[in-house]
């Protein structure tokens, strides 16, 4: 933790008490890495038996990662926990700063048994002040929109083990060496532009009309309304691949579709798309639900879900205005 420490007070003159709260949950990822990497020799791939709150099925490592942040969240003081695997948020009883702390403990479980990389996401708010401190008040403090944040990141767990962070002043990555976390990309900064997409074609059927047109028309190439050739990625880890948008450019979307038209979206506003956005727009990008910006939703549950596009300011600020566009 004490390198981690040193080199955000370094880059971002990030404040003591916020900063033992991150650095115990990078120590805490970086513990998260070492049980990954045993992978089948510690006995810890495969099904748990259990199912989370989203209604899916837990993988061993996701009961691990999710027990682990919890206790360490608890121990670093914070005044109460919400976690993608819980239904309710856990409070601390002896709470000793004021900060709320949300987390996908382990992010893209579905490609953990086949060895491709996958994540840990977190995002951190401010207690407000007036708030009481029963079940229903704090419950309540957690629904705030994303642009209150004072801290967000991810550690993406892939051919080296890295940290990407922002407290609102850029964002930086680090990487784990032999338990230490070294500061490697002090500014991460998205281009305006970019040739690259990340979606799931296979649903390509499902999409609503905008994003069938944003997607056609990068297929078509050069040869397109485009005129230029785009490489389509999909990793299917969240994680894995917005690090790759912030890394080098591009966008990355999951958009609602027709499977479940009543839900607003796939993933959790709360636990992957706030997180992520804060991020995404501290490095310049841009992230919205197809019709305004994420971090400006307003919550009205814990578990909420949203439609997601976020990258290339150029790219999402396309794609949103497809959708706010009539047929």
């Amino acid at each position: 933790m004490a390198q981690l420490l040193s080199e955000m007070l370094t880059h971002q003159q990030v404040d003591i008490e916020l900063g033992a709260v991150i650095g115990a949950l990078a120590d805490t990822c970086s513990e998260i890495s070492s049980t990954i990497r045993r992978g089948g020799l510690a006995g810890i791939l495969g099904e748990a038996g259990s199912g989370n709150i989203q209604g899916e099925q837990q993988k061993k490592l996701d009961v691990i990662a999710n027990d682990r942040l919890l206790e360490m969240a608890i121990k670093a003081g914070v005044c109460a926990v919400a976690s993608e695997e819980m239904e309710l948020p856990v409070i601390n009883p002896s709470p000793r700063n004021d900060y709320l702390l949300l987390f996908d403990p382990l992010d893209g479980s579905s490609n953990i048994d086949v060895n491709v990389s996958i994540g840990t996401i977190f995002s951190i708010l401010r207690m407000p002040k007036a708030a009481g401190r029963d079940a229903a008040a704090i419950s309540q403090a957690f629904l705030q929109p994303g642009d209150q944040q004072i801290a967000a990141g991810y550690v993406v767990y892939g051919p080296s083990t890295q940290l990407v962070l922002t407290v609102g002043k850029g964002v930086m990555g680090f990487t784990l060496d032999q338990g230490q976390w070294h500061c490697t990309a002090p500014r991460m900064q998205l281009p305006l532009d970019s040739k690259e997409f990340a979606i799931n074609a296979s649903n390509a059927r499902h999409w609503e009309a905008p994003v069938r047109r944003y997607v056609d028309e990068m297929l078509a190439g050069k040869t397109g309304p485009r005129q230029e050739d785009f490489n389509m990625r999909w990793v299917g880890s969240m994680v894995a691949d917005v690090h790759r948008v912030l890394s080098r450019g591009g966008s990355f979307m999951y958009p609602r579709d027709a499977r479940e038209p009543k839900k607003p979206g796939r993933l959790r506003l709360m636990y992957e798309a706030n997180p992520m956005s804060f991020l995404v727009e501290q490095a310049g990008g841009a992230a919205t639900n197809g019709h305004g910006r994420i971090l400006s939703i307003q919550p009205s549950q814990l578990h909420e879900r949203c439609a997601v596009f976020m990258g290339s300011r150029h790219e999402i600020d396309r794609v949103t205005s497809y959708h706010q566009t009539p047929n």
